[in-house]
């Protein structure tokens, strides 16, 4: 019944044309459960440790040995592994929420997706303990068997990973993702200071001696390794590498090509327009749902009875939206729009039309024309 009043709302607000699936941005935030932190049990799982397109990758892993002259793994048999969660009395279907310094408590996780006028077109919820890259790919089928496949795909760092940079780009979506900070012990050499040379399949680090290709391990990472000898004597050994063996090693990923290109992506005029207006769009959907609709905490216990509320949830904040621009356009479902670009500059216009068009206030740019 929620869904079905979701969906109709939606539909109502296509039909009026002010839903643009073009791009989507894509979040996830933490509904606290409705269970106690401190009543919990402790309990071993056995799962497969089977990662996401791991057929694909194995295939890939064998074709770049063979490439380098070396033997492909045999198939290797799933491993079963044991792992000790936590696992509230209260809701046991929440999982055990922990990032940072933040609180640790039992949460729901709940993975939208908006388009850029805010209207949210798709949520999946899932435990706490979810991490967000493994659902970005189920919200993006589900959204895109509803309204086609988007242009492009915007979304945090969390969601940046070589698997799934692979994968937009092979389905021929944008992806936006943000800057990362490089990690590694200060003072040290990143690995984005030594020249990766794609013709010769070779590193080259700040003295310009050569990481040699030595192997492609399990993983899909490519072993690049310095010769000891001449790293013995390098006046900056000791920023290079804290080896024992005096011998520096360089991992790079065979879908690493992916990222490189949406690190070059990253720089585009595009994709810049687009990452800015993700806090005015995921964002705030998400700030008027915790603030004025009490999506922060669970007000029922059960994947289920949770997702429901989170759909209610958005369902009012896409009739809002929906009654609001319905009335600012008196029917026409392109009046609002053709407003914007006409008074957004006229300091004169009245405060309850600001405030209706609050999300709407930097939408000046007309994407397909950029697109096209």
């Amino acid at each position: 019944v929620f869904e079905t009043i979701f969906y109709r709302i939606l539909s109502q607000a296509v039909d009026a044309g002010f839903v643009d699936p073009s791009v989507l941005f894509m979040d996830s935030t933490h509904i606290k459960a409705n269970a106690n932190k401190r009543k919990f049990k402790k309990k071993k799982i056995v799962r497969r440790a089977i990662q996401q397109y791991k057929e694909e990758l194995d295939l890939e892993i064998n074709e770049d040995r063979v490439l380098h002259g070396k033997k492909p793994f045999p198939p290797k048999e799933s491993r079963l592994e044991t792992r000790e969660i936590k696992e509230s009395t209260t809701d046991s279907e929440s999982g055990y929420y922990v990032k940072g310094e933040r609180e640790r408590l039992f949460a729901y996780s709940c993975h939208t997706a908006c388009d850029r006028n805010g209207f949210v077109l798709g949520l999946i919820l899932t435990p706490g303990n979810v991490h967000d890259s493994k659902m970005l790919e189920p919200l993006l089928e589900s959204v895109s068997h509803r309204f086609g496949q988007p242009f492009a795909v915007v979304a945090d760092s969390a969601y940046k990973t070589v698997q799934l940079a692979r994968h937009l780009l092979q389905r021929n979506i944008l992806p936006v993702f943000p800057y990362n900070r490089p990690r590694g012990v200060k003072g040290m050499f990143k690995t984005k200071d030594f020249y990766y040379d794609e013709y010769y399949d070779c590193y080259l680090c700040p003295k310009n001696q050569v990481l040699r290709y030595r192997t492609t391990n399990r993983e899909g990472y490519q072993e690049y390794v310095s010769a000891p000898t001449i790293c013995a004597s390098c006046s900056f050994l000791s920023r290079c590498t804290k080896s024992q063996e005096n011998k520096k090693m360089i991992l790079r990923h065979v879908w690493q090509e992916a990222m490189d290109e949406v690190e070059h992506l990253r720089h585009t005029s595009v994709n810049r327009s687009l990452y800015r207006k993700r806090q005015e769009t995921i964002e705030r959907v998400f700030a008027d749902a915790k603030e004025k609709h009490g999506m922060r905490w669970a007000r029922y216990r059960g994947l289920k009875k949770t997702t429901l509320q989170a759909m209610l949830t958005f369902s009012a904040l896409n009739l809002k939206k929906l009654a609001n621009w319905s009335w600012d356009s008196g029917g026409n479902p392109y009046f609002s729009h053709h407003f914007i670009r006409l008074h957004k500059t006229n300091p004169h216009f009245n405060v309850e039309m600001r405030v209706c068009l609050r999300s709407e206030k930097s939408t000046v740019v007309d994407f397909p024309s950029i697109f096209l």
